[in-house]
């Protein structure tokens, strides 16, 4: 028998409602623990990287593309970036940008020379990923993931210290070019925000090697693909293996409750399922069982009171 493990937003992300009553019940009845917080920390308890680091640079271009083996890659991501009083705040990047071909065929000319001048290849094989591949033996800073950027100051999450220099000077570079390129005006005559920015994330080398407990995974995120593939398993097919099945994009109770741990639940008793684990972002896990039903001792337990 199987274990289906759910990767979940943090629980902040759903409204505070009532689940059904079974799956509150059930929840009472799990154990339950708390681990570290935060996406990156949520996918290292499913995927080992050799060397332990976290290149997604790297491993979203072999995904997208097959070719960082020896090199280095770092994603500059298009952002838009919105002036406020105290500075600058990213309003957008990647996907939530929307871009497509036209948007990387007027935008990508205009920044590779800025690049070039390091000896830095600027890239996008997909409109909403692009990438620098850099120079072996560069060193890079700390650089922050754009989802912990969004909305936020801009400047406080630029690369630190001398080894941040050239990225910040870069950057700034980068954003005169964009925000005096025509093209933009065109995509915001459309109803879209310009891309008048980069964000630099994720650098470093394509990992020795990737390991997973699971045989399944199952995600429309780049991210999370590239992983299942770096490790050799499954994206789809027998639904009877050990499964991560990613639903970070879920924001409703009744989707969670009803259609998402509901079904899975009457596996369990069926006994077609020996476990189900609900991973949540903020470091919340729980663990379901067939036999926890006869701890009924135990009081229901909604989301938001673990």
């Amino acid at each position: 028998m199987a274990t289906a493990t759910l990767l979940l937003p943090a629980r902040s992300r759903f409204p505070a409602t009532p689940l059904p009553e079974d799956v509150a019940r059930a929840l009472g009845r799990a154990e339950r623990n708390s681990v570290e917080p935060g996406e990156r920390a949520q996918l290292q308890r499913h995927f080992q990287l050799q060397p332990a680091q976290w290149p997604v640079a790297a491993l979203t271009r072999q995904f997208d593309v097959g070719d960082a083996a020896d090199g280095v890659w770092l994603r500059a991501d298009p952002a838009n970036v919105v002036p406020d009083m105290h500075g600058a705040r990213m309003m957008g990047h990647g996907d939530t940008l929307r871009p497509d071909a036209e948007d990387v065929a007027h935008l990508l000319p205009a920044l590779q020379p800025l690049f070039a001048g390091f000896g830095f290849v600027l890239d996008a094989p997909v409109p909403s990923r692009w990438y620098l591949r850099l120079p072996r033996g560069t060193l890079l800073p700390a650089f922050a993931a754009p989802d912990d950027v969004l909305g936020d100051d801009l400047f406080a999450h630029l690369p630190e210290g001398d080894a941040g220099r050239r990225w910040r000077a870069l950057l700034t570079e980068a954003q005169v070019v964009l925000h005096q390129h025509d093209w933009n005006q065109h995509r915001v005559a459309a109803g879209k925000r310009a891309i008048n920015s980069l964000w630099f994330w994720g650098g470093g080398e394509p990992p020795q090697s990737v390991h997973t407990a699971h045989a399944q995974v199952r995600s429309r995120e780049a991210l999370l693909q590239a992983l299942a593939k770096a490790a050799g398993v499954q994206a789809d097919g027998d639904q009877q293996v050990d499964a991560l099945v990613d639903l970070r994009q879920l924001r409703s109770l009744d989707q969670l409750g009803n259609d998402a741990i509901r079904p899975l639940l009457s596996a369990l008793q069926r006994g077609e399922l020996r476990r189900l684990v609900l991973d949540f972002e903020d470091g919340m896990r729980f663990e379901l069982e067939k036999g926890q039903r006869w701890r009924f001792w135990k009081k229901p337990l909604q989301l938001h009171d673990a």
